[in-house]
C-alpha cells in the first residue's frame, strides 16, 4: 500500500477518521503518541564565561517566561562575578531576560542563571469542543505580521492555495501543516536554528531552513489567512520516551538543543501545539537515509502526533519576535531570543559559537 504525503497528513490530522487504523497499522513499528501526565521539573543551567575581555561586558540569557495549561517558570536564581545581574525586559513586549554587565577589571567574567520550571505533555482531544475565550489584544498580536513574518503579498498568496477547499479554521491549519510537511525540507547545514525569514524563503522558492524558518513559515501562512498562530522559541531538555533521538536533548549537554515549537488559536479548543519542524527534522535526520515519503512508519506517528500535541521533554523561553536587548551599545531589533547573547568593546558575540562565545546549558531533571 502507498500513501502519498498529502494523503496520509489528510488522514493523520483528521479530528475522527477511520483512516487513521490503517496509519496504526502501518506505522507500528514506531509510537509516537504524547499523552497530558503528570508534570515534570527541571533545573536548567546556563554558564556564559567569557574569555577575551576587552572593555565593559554585557550578557543576555533567555529565562522560562511562560505560564500556561503545559508549563509553570517557578524561579530563577543566579551566580557569578557581575557587577551588576538583575532581570529585564524587553520594553516593546515585555519578553525577560537576565541581563548581566561587568566591569572592565573584572578580569574573568562569569555567570551562571539557573531557572526552575515545570513541563508536561500535550494532546488536544478533537472530539472535545468548547468555547475557549482569550484577551483580545492577545489574539491580535499573534495575527499582526513582524519584519521577517510578512502576511501579505507572497505569503498570503501561498497560504490561499494551501488552503483551497477548506472551510473552518481546523481545515485550514491541517492545510497549512500539510503544505509545509509537504513542500518545505529541513537543512542540516544551516547555522542555528536559521532566522525566519519566510518572504524570502517564498520568493526564492528555497524552502529549506531549521525551526526558526519552517514553523515560522507555517505561522505566518497561519495568521495570514486570519488563524492566530505564534513561534515558542526554546530548549529540548530530555531525550525523547518514544525513542526518537531528533526529538530530545542531552541533559548533561544541551549545545545546539534550542528549538522553537509553534502554536495555533482555534475558538473551539484554544491554544493547540503544532510542530510541523520536527516532523521534517525526523524525515532528514532520524535515519541514515533522507525519508522523502511522510508515509513512511518512522515519520508518520511523528507526522500524527506533533499535529496537535508534543512532549514535555521541552522547555519554552518565550513567543517574541523582533525584540530589543535592553541597555544593548548599538540598539537593533533581533529576529527571536532563544541563545545566550553578549557584547563587549569588540562587538557582538556569535550566539551560533558556543565555543569561542564560551557558554554551556544542562539541565537536571528533580525527582519529589
Amino acid at each position: 500500500m502507498t500513501l502519498s504525503r498529502r494523503h496520509l497528513l489528510h488522514a493523520g490530522c483528521a479530528a475522527v477518521s477511520t483512516a487513521l487504523l490503517p496509519l496504526r497499522t502501518w506505522a507500528a513499528e514506531r509510537r509516537f503518541e504524547p499523552q497530558v501526565q503528570g508534570w515534570r521539573t527541571f533545573e536548567v543551567t546556563t554558564t556564559v564565561s567569557v574569555a577575551e575581555v576587552k572593555g565593559q561586558t554585557r550578557v543576555w540569557l533567555p529565562v522560562p517566561d511562560l505560564n500556561n495549561d503545559f508549563q509553570l517558570s517557578l524561579g530563577n536564581s543566579w551566580t557569578g562575578n557581575a557587577t551588576t545581574a538583575h532581570l529585564v525586559a524587553d520594553p516593546a513586549r515585555g519578553t525577560r531576560m537576565l541581563y548581566a554587565e561587568f566591569a572592565e577589571t573584572v578580569a574573568a567574567p562569569t555567570v551562571s542563571l539557573t531557572s526552575t520550571v515545570q513541563t508536561r505533555n500535550r494532546s488536544v482531544d478533537w472530539s472535545q469542543k468548547r468555547v475557549v475565550h482569550e484577551d483580545p489584544a492577545v489574539l491580535r498580536a499573534n495575527l499582526a505580521g513582524t519584519a521577517l513574518l510578512p502576511i501579505d503579498g507572497v505569503v498570503l498568496d501561498t497560504a490561499r492555495k494551501a488552503i483551497q477547499g477548506a472551510g473552518n479554521d481546523v481545515e485550514k491549519v491541517r492545510a497549512i501543516y500539510q503544505w509545509v510537511v509537504d513542500n518545505a525540507y529541513r537543512e542540516p547545514k544551516t547555522r542555528g536554528c536559521g532566522t525566519g525569514d519566510i518572504k524570502a524563503m517564498l520568493e526564492t522558492g528555497n524552502l529549506s531552513g531549521k525551526c526558526a524558518d519552517l514553523n515560522a513559515l507555517f505561522v505566518g501562512l497561519c495568521r495570514s489567512v486570519g488563524v492566530p498562530a505564534r513561534d515558542i522559541y526554546g530548549l529540548r531538555v530530555a531525550p525523547s520516551a518514544f525513542g526518537y533521538k531528533e526529538l530530545g536533548g542531552n541533559p548533561a549537554s544541551l549545545k545546539g538543543a534550542q528549538h522553537c515549537r509553534a502554536e495555533v488559536f482555534l475558538k473551539q479548543y484554544g491554544w493547540v501545539a503544532m510542530d510541523p519542524a520536527d516532523v521534517l527534522k525526523v524525515m532528514r535526520q532520524e535515519t541514515a537515509d533522507w525519508i522523502k515519503d511522510v508515509a513512511h512508519p518512522v515519520a508518520a506517528p511523528v507526522a500524527k502526533g506533533l499535529f496537535g500535541g508534543w512532549e514535555g521533554n521541552w522547555v519554552g523561553w518565550n513567543t517574541a519576535h523582533d525584540l530589543t536587548l535592553p541597555h544593548f551599545s548599538k540598539p537593533q531589533k533581533l529576529p527571536f531570543l532563544m541563545y545566550p547573547q553578549g557584547e563587549n568593546a569588540s562587538g557582538r558575540f556569535d550566539e551560533l559559537a558556543p565555543d569561542s562565545f564560551r557558554y554551556t546549558i544542562s539541565a537536571k531533571e528533580l525527582t519529589a
